[in-house]
């Protein structure tokens, strides 16, 4: 009967956002609600349950999410994400256009949302494909793919960092063990798929984009570029480094705080102020616009993850993880299978990538204290997951098949396509990655 009242909710958000057209953060509040009363919670427990699930989800989140678009917008101002591109490009040439196209969504996309990289990027990637004589697909879909995978892989990213904070991962871990995985996914999906498929040429739409092209003195330079942008990863890698390789060592204090998702960002930031604006020659009220504009966009993402720590604390307060526990845990399917499952059915029936994996992880957390899976190896199989099969219920669907100005039709056949095989390839990754850990 409790599994039901969790299957009863999951259909009811299905209803509310598909049907309905409700808000996804509203619609998890009262799911939540729901299932807490259903599940047998006083009215009054069931509120205080959700309250402390968005309080606890956002407590260890709001600083991560918040640090990390001040980043994004303060590299898309400055034309320093435009300047890691360009750079790139130049270096490996004509031939090698897609490597450098990779590259430059990896490095880009860690450090902003994937909404924000591609809209900042896509127009290099007209620009590129009309100087090399190229097929705009051909530049676009590798590019795409980096940025897709580092958004549903990686921390700091919003979805990555909300599953490892359900399942209490090491951030640091999961960016280790994320970064080679994701190399061969983007290889596959981005580069290799794409030479299976006929007419990758499309239009560039009029008057779909302005790209804003920084003349060459008005953005910084690529060393300073790609440092600052990176140094959220150098200190969290160097934290997970010290605690796998010198647990005991003096320094753990001090990798374990600079380390930190929150601190990095933080530092990162800091910098990017002076290397992006101050040292560029804008003023401080400048840069603390671009700051302020981008907290505004990212209010609705934190509100979606809150909602979804919401579900998750109901799950916890109303004793159905006890009970999912001691039901799946004499399934012989293994966790990380059954996370990227979960997370592959709410992905392709919501839409959102983010509610998906929140959900998901949810639903699935108990089994992490009860197996020996690696709580690291969880957050990348859910992650795989909620970036599967995306259609028409995904606004990175049409985004993709507006900029890219193409047919319903063949938007599935390259993009839809295209996450899934980036989502099977993370799942294989993780089983075999599972074998060593």
């Amino acid at each position: 009967m409790q599994l039901a009242i969790i299957g009863f909710g999951v259909l009811l958000l299905l209803l509310l956002m598909i049907v309905f057209k409700l808000n996804s953060f509203i619609s998890l509040i009262l799911v939540s609600l729901v299932v807490g009363i259903m599940e047998g919670m006083p009215w009054v427990k069931a509120l205080t349950s959700v309250e402390n699930g968005v309080g606890s989800t956002l407590g260890s989140l709001a600083l991560i999410i918040g640090f990390g678009a001040i980043l994004g917008k303060l590299m898309e101002d400055s034309g320093a994400a435009q300047r890691i591109a360009t750079t790139l490009i130049d270096k490996f040439g004509k031939r090698r256009v897609q490597l450098a196209v990779v590259i430059t969504g990896l490095v880009v996309g860690i450090a902003l949302f994937y909404e924000v990289g591609f809209l900042i990027l896509i127009p290099l990637v007209f620009t590129i494909a009309a100087e090399a004589e190229l097929p705009i697909l051909y530049v676009g879909m590798p590019l795409v793919a980096a940025l897709i995978t580092a958004h549903g892989f990686l921390p700091p990213h919003p979805g990555p960092t909300a599953i490892a904070n359900i399942y209490k991962a090491n951030l640091g871990k999961t960016l280790l063990l994320g970064i080679p995985l994701m190399i061969p996914s983007v290889f596959i999906a981005g580069i290799v798929y794409p030479k299976f498929l006929k007419d990758l040429d499309c239009k560039i739409p009029k008057g779909l984009f302005n790209p804003r092209k920084l003349k060459e003195e008005e953005m910084p330079g690529f060393g300073i570029s790609v440092f600052t942008a990176i140094i959220p990863v150098i200190l969290m890698t160097f934290q997970a480094v010290v605690e796998i390789f010198a647990p005991k060592s003096p320094i753990v204090a001090y990798s374990s705080f600079f380390g930190n998702p929150a601190t990095a960002l933080l530092l990162s930031v800091l910098i990017a102020i002076f290397t992006f604006g101050l040292f560029r020659g804008k003023k401080m009220k400048e840069v603390m616009e671009s700051v302020s504009q981008s907290i505004a966009s990212v209010g609705m993402i934190i509100l979606i993850i809150g909602g979804g720590g919401a579900f998750k604390q109901v799950i916890m307060d109303s004793g159905v993880d006890k009970y999912i526990v001691s039901f799946m845990g004499h399934s012989q399917l293994s966790p990380l299978i059954m996370a990227w499952l979960i997370a592959a059915v709410l992905r392709i029936t919501l839409g959102s990538a983010t509610v998906a994996g929140m959900t998901a992880a949810g639903m699935i957390a108990p089994l992490v204290a009860v197996s020996n899976v690696s709580p690291e190896l969880m957050v990348l199989a859910t992650g795989a997951g909620s970036i599967t099969f995306s259609h028409v219920n995904d606004a990175g669907f049409w985004i993709f098949k507006e900029y890219f100005n193409i047919s319903i039709q063949k938007t599935i056949k390259t993009w839809s396509v295209m996450v899934t095989i980036i989502s099977l390839c993370g799942l294989a990754g993780v089983l075999i990655l599972n074998m060593f850990f």
